[in-house]
């Protein structure tokens, strides 16, 4: 049962709770830190900046001064496989930069004494020519940029993915150094420039099914020579191939059911730290790394046990794995420079930021905070781990919020509204980090539980697979089976019980109002509704997803039928509130606008809120404000909270109008 400190000052009803964490101080001020990059002493890296309608700044951090490199209109952004990552690289100043608007290259210098960026932007490949760069390296021994690219210059047919050289002065076309497989990741070089190790796999596979790392010898003209298989492919996923300073290859492997880290010594290939741990993620982007090298071979790593990722030093000689004591439990783009490592890091109380720690005297300081926004801990739900029973007779995993606001309290036999949350991905993972979208819930007396349903990453590899042919049941099972859970703790209340998800966790949420009837109430964000339509319309990446969790199409078309929430509105009863940009290639808006015309045609209540110029998930801070108060203004008409002075009004169809 939850516990209620009766000490509070006011007693009011759940989800009526007044609370500090406004959607204004959510978005204000609110950057996304990502992409970390070290260039000598200096530090960079990417923000978005939902002020500045989510324009991705590349920022460099020097002597305890920020200084913006790509000033507006510039927005370092590439397009690769959708999603992107590895949108930039840094050499001895020297900044290269995937541009969102043409997908062009561009490099633009610093002076190396100064705090100013001295050169606007210059083009070194050709603006608008249907190709789009990332994951690039420098080859110092030819003076020249190793890169994925991918290729859209004909639009009827599927892009083709390959690796190629680029000139630094932009005076030559690409040189071709792979081709052959439907994607590519990970170019690196050798400390000499003498090898080149990358990743490829190829459709239906996704990068966590199965992926091939291949090694070569470049020759006199840079040109790969015989490259061979050396791990992975097809049930092995490889993770972040890297070398050492000394020149040994690394890599990250899940062949024993968990990514753990593997190097290529000359007698063969070895485990560093075995363990039922995850050194790795989900390639969902390029460019992400868990670990990275001191001088000495040593590795800066981190792993995630039970949903927690910790940091540790792995010694390459004794093979001793040492965790450093951090309060940080969300750990991610780790990268290592002289003497010191800097990661994102993010705890249960603290917003993400980049951290930098001395790794001599294992020390650390904050270098830029993802929100300045810092309430006062009275308002701050932490997040406890629990473990459920779920169907099969297996256990599924969560973090579970309690209403909490130091100013309010409510009568001792009510039980707080639910909102169950649902990770996007599906191949992706909730996080016990600090969110304060989470935390305008909690303070306002919602309890909220984000589940790592089966099929999350951060399990192991069998935990991941549950979902194998089964999006839409395991999912949905976990996230009924997570809210009957405390339902029969007597933390919630079961008729107040509302589903949320975005993207697929979007579709989690239309399958589950759809097949079951358990919540009253649901939210998706640019969710699948048709997947047959997903099938038939979606970008290359993604484009044989569907095979591994669905099953092969149109071979397996009755499944995809009968999961497809659009083809079986007759037995949706609950209200339920739709989002979706306009420009989102992954999720196309038909899949949300059918499903609001469906359950408006059947006077269900429902609403559906559009933003143009959004893609897939909400970058703009105006955007992001209004469909957090949307949201919340939906929940007080379909529950009855008090809505008196909302900051917004929404069209509910077949809703009666306040009085």
């Amino acid at each position: 049962m939850a516990i209620i400190d009766t000490t509070k000052s006011s007693i009011a009803p759940f989800g009526t709770w007044q609370s500090p964490i406004t959607p204004e101080a959510i978005v204000a001020d609110t950057v996304n830190l990502d992409q970390i990059t070290i260039d000598g002493d200096d530090i960079y890296w990417i923000e978005g900046r939902a002020s500045e309608s989510g324009r991705c700044v590349i920022v460099r951090y020097r002597n305890g001064t920020t200084t913006d490199v790509t000033p507006a209109p510039w927005n370092s952004r590439t397009r690769v496989h959708e999603y992107g990552g590895g949108a930039y690289l840094v050499n001895n100043g020297t900044v290269y930069f995937s541009n969102l608007a043409d997908q062009a290259i561009y490099c633009t210098e610093s002076d190396q004494s100064q705090t100013t960026i001295t050169s606007p932007p210059v083009a070194i490949t050709q603006p608008a020519a249907g190709r789009r760069y990332a994951d690039a390296v420098f080859d110092h021994r030819r003076k020249r940029l190793i890169a994925i690219c991918e290729d859209h210059a004909t639009p009827s047919a599927e892009p083709t993915n390959k690796i190629v050289a680029i000139d630094i002065h932009g005076n030559h076309a690409d040189v071709l150094i792979a081709d052959g497989h439907d994607f590519y990741a990970a170019p690196r070089l050798s400390p000499d420039g003498k090898q080149l190790a990358w990743l490829s796999w190829n459709h239906p596979n996704m990068p966590w099914d199965g992926t091939c790392l291949w090694l070569a010898t470049l020759d006199a003209n840079g040109l790969p020579v015989e490259p061979r298989l050396v791990a992975g492919c097809p049930g092995e996923s490889i993770f972040q191939p890297a070398w050492s300073p000394s020149g040994k290859l690394h890599f990250i492997s899940d062949r024993t059911g968990w990514w753990n880290l593997y190097r290529m010594d000359a007698d063969g290939t070895h485990a560093l730290s075995p363990s039922t741990a995850e050194f790795g993620r989900a390639q969902w982007a390029l460019g992400m790394a868990t670990y990275g090298f001191t001088k000495s071979d040593d590795l800066v790593c981190t792993y995630c046990q039970n949903g927690r990722w910790q940091l540790a030093l792995l010694d390459s000689k004794t093979l001793i794995l040492t965790h450093l004591p951090l309060p940080f439990c969300h750990i991610n783009d780790v990268k290592v420079g002289n003497g010191f490592a800097v990661f994102i890091g993010g705890s249960a109380e603290q917003a993400n930021g980049i951290i930098q720690l001395d790794l001599t005297k294992a020390t650390w300081s904050i270098l830029r905070r993802s929100s300045n926004f810092e309430p006062d801990q009275g308002y701050i739900s932490s997040p406890v781990a629990i473990e459920f029973p779920t169907a099969n007779e297996l256990t599924a995993h969560a973090f579970f919020y309690a209403p909490k606001n130091r100013d309010f309290t409510s009568n001792v036999d009510e039980r707080p509204p639910l909102l169950v949350l649902n990770h996007g991905g599906p191949t992706s993972s909730a996080s016990m980090a600090f969110n304060l979208s989470i935390q305008f819930w909690t303070s306002r007396g919602f309890a909220v539980v984000d589940v790592n349903y089966g099929g999350s990453t951060g399990y192991g590899r069998d935990y991941r697979e549950r979902l194998r042919g089964k999006w839409g049941v395991v999912d949905v099972e976990d996230a009924i089976s997570a809210a009957r859970y405390l339902v029969e703790r007597s933390d919630v209340d079961n008729e107040r019980l509302i589903i949320r998800g975005s993207s697929a966790g979007g579709y989690t949420t239309l399958a589950a109002l759809t097949f079951h009837n358990y919540f009253k109430a649901g939210a998706s964000y640019y969710g699948v509704s048709d997947l047959e339509a997903l099938a038939r319309d979606c970008h290359k990446f993604e484009s044989r997803y569907l095979d591994y969790l669905v099953g092969p199409y149109p071979a397996q078309q009755d499944t995809y039928l009968s999961r497809s929430p659009i083809h079986h509105v007759r037995q949706l009863a609950a209200p339920l509130i739709l989002f979706q940009g306009l420009e989102d290639r992954v999720v196309p808006p038909n899949q949300s606008q059918m499903m609001y015309d469906a359950l408006n045609e059947k006077e269900l209540p429902v609403a559906y809120i559009t933003y143009a110029n959004e893609q897939h998930g909400f970058r703009r801070a105006e955007n992001i404000k209004h469909a957090l108060e949307a949201e919340f203004y939906f929940y007080g008409r379909i529950f009855g909270f008090a809505i008196e002075g909302a900051p917004v009004f929404i069209d509910i169809k077949n809703l009666p109008p306040l009085q």
